[in-house]
């Protein structure tokens, strides 16, 4: 091992380190690791910065402003009577569908969406007690469906991030959105599985002492939801749909796919669907800093031959025999629990992935199923109430640990062997 690599390694385990003492604000720690590279000598400033010119980033970017657009619609309206009118009939049935609505609604905002689950969940919250149904039985796994599309279709962040690592490890064979998509419904197969097998086992009590404003009146938050009128709405819609179809069409016309969805944010600015701030706000959201900076360490591992020299050592521990099933459920593992206990879904992916890919290679197994797994994994943890989707559903469900860990723990293993079941299919070793 290298001076090189000691200290890319060393400067990767403070931002990992700073990330999770949670001091500085998201998205300072990769930032502040891409000047560490450049002072050290281990890249130049062009490599270090190189995310904030990545195509994926920008269309990252570019989506968060026609989501935010999206939050204005009355599609939020619909999705609120939808689920209190299925709360108040209660029984399995109307269980399921409200995770469905809500799996489908994610469809449009994509996984990791933290104002979409942030607004289910606060939705949620705000369902009457009923014996049939109680909101405790519903909140917990109706809120991780948040975080799982019925119809994965605005898979922009996770399959951007895929090409990125991708291309970052030299790997030519195109991952088309149609592939990463199949991948998808597996995991949300295993996460629907988990959700009606732990119908009965869900505890039943009341949310009580919520203080939110927003779950005090259902009425008079749905009115201050729909802020267009209606061929604002409409042209929202038509945007967002173009952008996902450029998106899809990514693979055959190159980067003007990313372009169409900028075209759609110039749209949604020239209407007045959102003002000039609000898409400034969107589009340098902590977390494209966050993405941004951390393409910059990934690189640099790269760059310095750790990833080559970790994906060697790993093969070799390994030998030639390992079982492609195992060794990627046995990454997916790793990943998801790295993320969780740093908190950065992204970061950890960026970092992991090229290593995986790397012993993949060596080992003579299809990268694409591990590098598309591990995407996915990242953002599989969930098992700890210390990121902010499990900790708000714990506190907002009043559940106790034993409550979460029964439903949590057992989503978690059924999740991963689903997406790895689904990365082999598509990409077999």
């Amino acid at each position: 091992m290298t001076i090189q690599m000691m200290i890319a390694i060393a400067i990767t385990v403070v931002m990992i380190v700073l990330i999770m003492m949670d001091k500085l604000p998201f998205g300072a720690p990769p930032l502040l690791a891409c000047l560490l590279l450049v002072i050290f000598g281990i890249s130049d400033i062009a490599g270090a910065f190189a995310g904030f010119a990545n195509s994926t980033i920008i269309m990252l970017a570019e989506f968060m402003a026609i989501i935010a657009a999206l939050q204005k619609t009355t599609l939020i309206v619909k999705f609120k009577e939808a689920m209190f009118n299925l709360a108040n009939k209660g029984g399995m049935r109307s269980y399921i569908l409200i995770i469905l609505i809500v799996m489908l609604f994610t469809s449009l905002f994509g996984t990791g969406s933290t104002a979409f689950y942030v607004l289910t969940i606060g939705i949620l919250s705000t369902l009457p007690y009923n014996k049939k149904l109680p909101p405790s039985k519903v909140l917990m796994p109706a809120g991780f469906a948040a975080n799982h599309p019925l119809i994965p279709f605005n898979t922009a962040l996770q399959y951007g991030i895929l090409i990125a690592v991708l291309k970052s490890a030299g790997i030519g064979e195109n991952v088309s959105v149609l592939k990463f998509a199949i991948i998808n419904v597996f995991l949300s197969a295993g996460f629907l599985l988990n959700c009606i097998l732990q119908y009965k086992f869900m505890p039943d009590h009341p949310i009580k002492g919520q203080e939110d404003d927003q779950g005090k009146d259902p009425e008079k938050v749905a009115e201050n939801l729909v802020k267009l009128p209606k061929w604002k709405e409409n042209v929202t819609y038509v945007v967002f749909i173009a952008a996902v179809v450029g998106m899809l069409l990514q693979g055959k016309i190159g980067d003007a796919g990313y372009a169409i969805a900028g075209l759609s944010v110039a749209v949604i600015l020239i209407t007045g669907v959102l003002s000039f701030d609000e898409i400034r706000d969107a589009i340098s959201a902590p977390i494209i800093l966050m993405s941004a900076g951390v393409i910059g360490v990934a690189n640099a591992l790269g760059s310095t031959g750790l990833t080559n020299l970790v994906g060697k050592t790993v093969a070799a521990v390994l030998g030639t025999n390992v079982n492609p099933f195992v060794l990627i459920f046995v990454l997916c593992i790793l990943t998801s629990l790295l993320a969780t206990l740093t908190g950065t879904n992204i970061g950890t992916v960026y970092v992991f992935a090229p290593l995986a890919i790397a012993t993949c290679t060596k080992l003579g197994i299809d990268p694409r199923a591990a590098a598309s797994a591990i995407v996915m994994a990242g953002w599989c943890g969930h098992f700890l109430p210390i990121d902010g989707m499990p900790a708000l559903i714990l506190g907002t469900g009043k559940y106790t640990a034993v409550e979460f860990w029964k439903f949590t723990i057992p989503q978690y293993f059924i999740r991963l062997l689903f997406l790895t079941v689904g990365a082999l299919l598509v990409f077999p070793a």
